[in-house]
């Protein structure tokens, strides 16, 4: 077991490492092979407002025109040293760690995306929770009453589920439970946990509930499928000849053997939700990252969009991580393998 989790725990490093590479790739060599300057790279740092003379400057000062394993080295270097930009008129600290560096707000990205992160992760990990206890109820339920009204009922919503986009269901959500019937908080409402669990929860919960719902719906045809598939099998056949109950049979012989690619799924769900539920937050006016990751791309601030992408893609291998180390728990196939 220790050795499985060692070489999980170097793989997580070595994608980690990968994943900084083609991010830096797609932002500066692969423009630079299209044609782009050291000046138009600047002018991304420094806004559309910035004139001629202020982006020659910002790019010489940057390095912006050193060789590419230079600028590589000394991004990312800053995420576990920090950095130093001298813009010329000034010198801006970047303390670890350093994502970049906003010169249109004049501050780290950093700092902002920690004051964004408890959104997202309260978002995420709160709709996580309901989808996943819902999504693998339903899809057990509809395999073991296949072919009842059911079973129809529950794959029929989960159609509906998975086709429906969510900033529709989030709208008509609003619309109905927090503007017509006022059971709900209006989007744009978020309190921190710590400060007051109870409106932190009442404040999310139609947010949950919606992504829940998007899911879910993908989580219970997964599950069905699975389960239908293992119940035929003929450790099955011989467990239940054995005498053993049927509660037991489904949940520690059908549900666990199920189970491997519903974490796969759900690592890279939640990884990818951490990373940014943009269209979600947008349509409930939640300030996450995917907000931020938004209001970056609309200012064409560079250092930001840069950031967001590298802590995405962080919380996508973590989760990643997890799973596969869930995978030796759940199934011990994996851990012998």
């Amino acid at each position: 077991m220790v050795t499985y989790i060692i070489r999980r725990l170097i793989g997580a490093v070595l994608m980690l490492v990968i994943v900084s590479m083609v991010t830096f790739s797609i932002f500066f060599v692969v423009p630079r092979i299209a044609g782009a300057t050291a000046e138009d790279f600047a002018s991304r740092y420094m806004g559309r407002s910035a004139d001629a003379e202020m982006i020659a400057v910002t790019a010489e000062k940057l390095g912006f025109n050193d060789p590419i394993p230079v600028q590589y080295g000394r991004w990312i270097s800053g995420v576990f040293v920090g950095s130093e930009f001298d813009t010329g008129a000034a010198i801006e600290e970047c303390p670890a760690p350093c994502f970049g560096y906003s010169f249109i707000k004049r501050q780290p990205v950093w700092p902002d995306l920690v004051d964004r992160i408890p959104v997202t992760f309260s978002l995420a990990l709160g709709a996580s929770v309901i989808w996943l206890l819902s999504g693998v109820a339903i899809g057990v339920l509809s395999a073991l009453r296949k072919g009842t009204i059911f079973d129809r009922a529950a794959m029929s919503i989960a159609l509906a589920g998975v086709s429906l986009p969510i900033f529709f269901t989030g709208i008509v959500s609003l619309v109905v439970f927090s503007y017509g019937l006022g059971i709900t908080a209006p989007g744009g409402s978020f309190t921190p946990f710590l400060e007051n669990p109870a409106e932190w929860a009442y404040n999310l919960l139609l947010p949950w509930i919606t992504l829940a719902f998007l899911n879910a719906a993908s989580y219970a045809r997964l599950t069905r499928a699975g389960m239908l598939e293992t119940m035929s099998e003929d450790y099955i056949r011989t467990a239940r000849a054995k005498g053993m109950q049927e509660s037991r049979v489904v949940v520690r012989h059908g549900l666990r053997a199920a189970l491997t690619p519903i974490l796969t799924i759900f690592g890279l769900d939640l990884g990818l939700l951490l990373g940014g539920a943009v269209l979600t937050e947008s349509t409930f006016s939640l300030k996450g990252i995917g907000d931020y990751a938004v209001q970056a791309i609309v200012t064409n601030d560079l250092p930001k969009i840069m950031g967001v992408t590298m802590v995405a893609a962080l919380f996508v291998v973590l989760a990643s991580l997890i799973v596969d180390l869930l995978y030796a728990v759940v199934d011990p196939r994996v851990r012998l393998g």
